[in-house]
């Protein structure tokens, strides 16, 4: 079974080797069909701490490294500006 990637912003990185990343997606309401913006939050491990607010980063699935990481930043995401 093929790891999980996704890719989201960078909203913390307050602590030492971990960023937290913000995944957005659409959704549709099962009911009203309307499309919804959901959010979610990972913390993701970052070795070199590198990676700071603002940037736009790719996360994989991991095993887990600590009580709430199970993921790892690849690489900064290319923008499309």
């Amino acid at each position: 079974m093929p790891k999980k990637i996704f890719t989201g912003d960078v909203i913390s990185d307050k602590m030492d080797k971990t960023v937290i990343v913000s995944v957005k997606r659409l959704t549709q309401h099962p009911l009203y069909k309307k499309t919804i913006k959901k959010i979610s939050k990972f913390k993701a491990h970052d070795e070199g701490n590198k990676y700071k607010v603002g940037d736009k980063v790719r996360i994989i699935e991991s095993s887990p490294i600590s009580k709430e990481k199970r993921w790892v930043v690849l690489e900064k995401a290319e923008s499309k500006s």
